[in-house]
């Protein structure tokens, strides 16, 4: 959708078994973690391709994980996220 914005916002928010998670149902089917260490390994790594109706393609980084796959605009603000945080790393 054009037009919106987001914000994201990284933070430590401590040992996630002591987190209670009340994601909406309409919006999130399953909530998973994923360490750094794994999003930094190139074989979690990929990249998916689009081309609209109209002929224009275009690349989004997606990060697999068994059978989760992190993609669209989560995936991008990961990469841009891992990018900032570990430069040379990522």
């Amino acid at each position: 959708q054009h037009g919106m914005t987001v914000a994201p916002v990284v933070a430590n928010l401590g040992p996630l078994e002591a987190l209670t998670l009340n994601p909406n149902p309409d919006e999130v089917e399953e909530v998973f973690t994923l360490p750094l260490a794994h999003l930094l390994r190139e074989e979690n790594q990929g990249y998916t391709h689009f081309r609209t109706a109209s002929g224009y393609g275009y690349t989004l980084p997606v990060f697999l994980n068994g059978p989760h796959k992190v993609w669209g605009l989560t995936a991008i603000v990961t990469e841009l996220t891992l990018e900032l945080l570990l430069p040379g790393r990522y």
